[in-house]
């Protein structure tokens, strides 16, 4: 194991503060030796003033474990995977814990969480047999900061968090000597709008082409997930997973009860499609029995009522769908994840105060990422602060790009691939996912704009599961094959 030192008080770079060690893991039958180092790494840029060239300093400390497979031969040649989660604010905890490292959190089988002591195991299915893995932690979040005399807001938004997260990729490729090897990208939820937005910069500034992206939980067009009045696209997208939620919870009538999920989430889509979406697109041109039929189906699919239904004028908002679905039971659904439920405080209120599928989550994997950065990792940071596994930085982020219109990243990517033909998307997606539904994703990419050829370059992929499937050990095995053989081509 070794660290790095720091250089003297009056430089303006940083020196990078990494830890070093060796490990070996079971995958497939298979031992994979490989190197993990953990720790932080300072992100230096040049710097000028009225045209005068004043060399460069350090402008962050970005916090990155990389695993480095040392079995196999020339390194370079090897595919290596840049993952980060969320947000924004999020660390890289859930994806590096929970689906491509080497260890991950026990939990039970469908994702339940267990009592205490919390523990780690080998990890039979990390993508690290097939890529390098190099997890990053945008600044403000684990213990990624600004460098002395940085602003933190200058790191705090859309194309801030590009330039940083993209300039520290950059960065590594260089120091690691891995610019001729296979580049993929890995991000979930908002990791996926940043991923969207990295194809495009890393295009443009540094003049990266990625190999492959895998897009986790993904939103790109935030049209389809904005609750807004006015907007009835997220009325109509979120059906088909409010129906797999009704349907999983068993609040369905028997002869949909009955039905395979595959099965219903067709009939549910084929509704949305050509009947749902024309209904709202009338307005007031509706007539009220049209109405009154579209409410009954509606509360079919999704456990409610049609009064119900009715009283929310025919657009069932998420904190509303998660209060009332399991209300005459006292428990709200997850957003997440709505096979999980809560308790508030009363049964009478519009939303709910709490998300139970975050919450079965949030102690394991805090506890888990604490202890074995420390000790099997052999990171210490100086001081001994916070690591921020989920803060809160999207109350403030700056989307000032976007003023006056929905964040939407979803012709970034089209221009990427269309630049850059030999680059492949795969996209998972959970059924119980009312964060980023499924179908609000499908939408998106149906929406691309993507000559026909490219798009053989899309896979998509979907789970019996939510936002982070890979809590459901099923669907952690099946996530690893699926982004297996994408990564392998």
């Amino acid at each position: 194991m070794t660290t790095d030192t720091t250089p003297p008080a009056e430089s303006k770079l940083v020196q990078d503060e990494l830890v070093t060690t060796e490990h070996e893991l079971v995958i497939g039958g298979e031992t994979v030796r490989y190197r993990a180092t953990s720790g932080l790494v300072s992100l230096d840029r040049e710097a000028s003033e009225d045209d005068v060239y004043q060399g460069a300093r350090t402008v962050a400390r970005m916090f990155v474990t990389a695993y480095t497979r040392t079995d196999v031969g020339d390194a370079a040649q090897r595919p290596i995977t840049f993952a980060y989660n969320g947000g924004p604010g999020s660390s890289s905890v859930w994806l590096h814990l929970g689906t491509f490292g080497p260890r991950r959190v026990v939990m039970g089988e469908e994702g339940e969480p267990l009592p205490a002591p919390y523990r780690l195991a080998d990890n039979e299915h990390s993508l690290l047999d097939v890529t390098d893995l190099v997890f990053i932690d945008p600044v403000g979040t684990g213990w990624s900061r600004p460098a002395e005399g940085q602003k933190a807001k200058d790191f705090h938004g859309y194309q801030q968090d590009l330039e940083s997260v993209g300039d520290l990729i950059r960065e590594w490729l260089g120091r690691e000597n891995r610019w001729l090897s296979p580049k993929f990208l890995a991000g979930e939820s908002y990791g996926t709008t940043r991923s969207a937005g990295l194809s495009g910069y890393l295009q443009n500034r540094h003049g990266i082409y990625l190999t492959g992206i895998m897009l986790i939980s993904s939103v790109l067009d935030f049209s389809t997930v904005r609750f807004h009045v006015g907007n009835d696209l997220p009325p109509l997208l979120y059906l088909p997973s409010y129906a797999a939620t009704a349907w999983y919870h068993q609040r369905l009538a028997p002869e949909l009860q009955a039905k395979p999920l595959a099965e219903l989430l067709a009939e549910v889509e084929g509704f949305t499609v050509e009947r749902y979406s024309l209904a709202l697109l009338k307005g007031a041109r509706l007539g009220a029995d049209e109405r009154a039929a579209i409410a009954r189906q509606v509360a079919a699919y999704t456990g409610t009522t049609p009064d119900f239904v009715e009283r929310n004028n025919l657009r069932l908002a998420l904190p509303r769908f998660a209060k009332e679905l399991l209300r005459g039971e006292r428990k709200t659904v997850g957003r997440l994840d709505s096979r999980y439920t809560g308790r508030d405080r009363d049964a009478g209120g519009e939303q709910f105060e709490y998300d139970p599928s975050y919450s079965a989550i949030q102690e394991p994997y805090t506890a888990a990422w604490n202890a074995y950065v420390r000790t099997e990792l052999g990171f210490k940071p100086t001081p001994d602060v916070t690591y921020e596994v989920l803060a809160g930085l999207y109350q403030n982020w700056d989307y000032s790009q976007f003023t006056g219109q929905y964040v939407n990243v979803a012709d970034t990517l089209r221009h990427a691939m269309s630049v850059n033909p030999h680059l492949r998307v795969h996209v998972a997606s959970g059924y119980y996912d009312l964060a980023t539904p499924y179908f609000a994703t499908q939408h998106t990419l149906d929406h691309l704009g993507l000559e026909e050829e490219l798009r053989a370059n899309l896979s998509t992929s979907t789970y019996e599961s939510g936002h982070m499937m890979y809590v459901r050990l099923q669907d952690l095995a099946k996530l690893k094959r699926e982004l297996a053989a994408f990564i392998v081509g």
